[in-house]
């Protein structure tokens, strides 16, 4: 446990927090400041910052745990659609890693923020940079 993580609190019972799931790995419960009624938020038990930091197994369960409430969410709310989402580095701005999922609406004003002015770049040079980084990726030891 991180002292004065939040997250960190909510997964061992010493903060409040609506949840709706935990088992050994993971624990769900509602975002604090919604986007969408039914958006929740998705935790490590442990304190990891990024997805990268992640356990093989805590990933999976996360990412299984994610599956089921993006079709619980759809099954009661009746949303248009649903997004699942995480950022990271300085753009977590917990400093737990965590996904959220939510249900979207038409006009809900939630929309990705797409810049005019992006830098040219070769989509080809680019591709090929981080395919070289992967290379060996699926015989890399797990973390």
């Amino acid at each position: 446990m991180e002292k004065g993580c939040v997250f960190c609190q909510i997964a061992n019972h010493m903060a409040p927090a609506q949840i709706i799931y935990e088992d050994e790995e993971v624990v769900c419960f509602l975002d604090h400041d919604p986007i969408n009624v039914g958006h929740v938020l998705i935790v490590p038990v442990k304190h990891y910052l990024d997805v990268d930091e992640l356990p093989e197994s805590t990933a999976c369960a996360m990412m299984r745990l994610s599956a089921r409430v993006a079709g619980v969410v759809k099954a009661i709310f009746h949303p248009d659609g649903y997004s699942i989402m995480q950022d990271g580095g300085v753009f977590n701005d917990i400093g737990h890693y965590h996904m959220h999922v939510f249900p979207r609406y038409v006009g809900d004003g939630f929309h990705w923020a797409y810049r005019d002015d992006v830098l040219e770049y070769s989509a080809s040079d680019t591709a090929a940079q981080i395919r070289s980084a992967l290379k060996g990726y699926e015989n890399a030891p797990k973390m």
